[in-house]
């Protein structure tokens, strides 16, 4: 007998499908088309234009400034989240007193707005009234408070960076703590036996077997990383020491009212991160069978 077409499931889907079209998709096709459109308020008329607002974005000196900046942002804001939700996660792999409490806290900065984390921490790195600079003068270890924000390019994204990679280290550790809930105990039970101590353990079983969880997790902080901008909006404002893509890409729309190469930047910060994250999941991605 033939199956009879069951429409619930498509029914139950279609209002998702609707919300994606009508917010994701739609924006996504009007700004490619915008890009190559000479979209400027202030002196029209709009007109097709190629290339060419490809071609002033490449050879805009903010641009290219700005992402040397993002390229430090994702070395730092990748690796550091990385490793710290690798940590995590391995320390809740196994259930103790506390543990549902610490997973509650730790997943906290996640929730967070990004504009919320930016003032929280302005009270830590204020050069006026920081804490940290407060903590370090009680420390003995500066003599004067010192200005961490504006100055060096280094600190300042370091500065700022931190501030991402409290926010997105909770999501690279559920990933990746997921994954490891799925290793049977038997694997380690069995290497135990054979004289492996919990070094090796980490080493040839945990760290190949959690891959999986790794790629999504290393994917997801480039995909925050490459689009940071309420951290640096808040914490340096409109200073260019530590400018973004994002934040250039709003320079350019918002305070020059270019918004024809805004699109073409958006379009071409959409792209990258498409080809970084396929590189990547692609790279360290492997598929596990127990």
């Amino acid at each position: 007998m033939k199956k009879r077409l069951d429409l619930l499931p498509y029914a139950l889907i279609s209002p998702l499908i609707i919300f994606i079209i009508l917010l994701a998709l739609t924006p996504a096709a009007f700004t490619t088309i915008a890009a190559f459109f000479r979209v400027q308020p202030l002196n029209p008329p709009t007109k097709f234009s190629g290339l060419e607002n490809f071609r002033d974005i490449l050879h805009n000196a903010d641009v290219i400034s700005s992402l040397g900046n993002t390229f430090l942002y994702i070395i730092i804001g990748v690796t550091l989240s990385t490793i710290l939700g690798i940590f995590f996660a391995v320390v809740l792999q196994r259930r103790f007193t506390g543990r549902s409490i610490l997973i509650a806290v730790l997943i906290l900065p996640w929730a967070l707005p990004g504009v919320v984390e930016g003032i929280l921490w302005t009270g830590i790195w204020d050069g006026n009234t920081g804490v940290l600079n407060s903590v370090l003068k009680s420390l003995h270890l500066i003599s004067h408070y010192q200005v961490f924000l504006g100055q060096n390019k280094i600190l300042t994204i370091l500065a700022i960076e931190i501030v991402q990679v409290w926010q997105i280290t909770p999501l690279s550790t559920i990933l990746i703590l997921a994954v490891l809930q799925n290793i049977p105990d038997d694997l380690y039970e069995a290497a135990k036996i054979d004289g492996s101590d919990a070094r090796k353990s980490f080493l040839h079983i945990t760290m190949p077997l959690i891959r999986p969880g790794i790629a999504i997790a290393v994917v997801q902080a480039i995909i925050a990383t490459l689009n940071i901008f309420d951290q640096p909006y808040i914490l340096n404002g409109a200073a260019s020491t530590a400018n973004s893509l994002a934040m250039e890409t709003y320079a350019v729309s918002f305070q020059n009212l270019n918004f024809g190469q805004g699109y073409a930047l958006s379009l071409l910060i959409t792209v990258f991160t498409l080809l970084v994250s396929v590189v990547v999941a692609k790279f360290i991605y492997k598929k596990v069978e127990y």
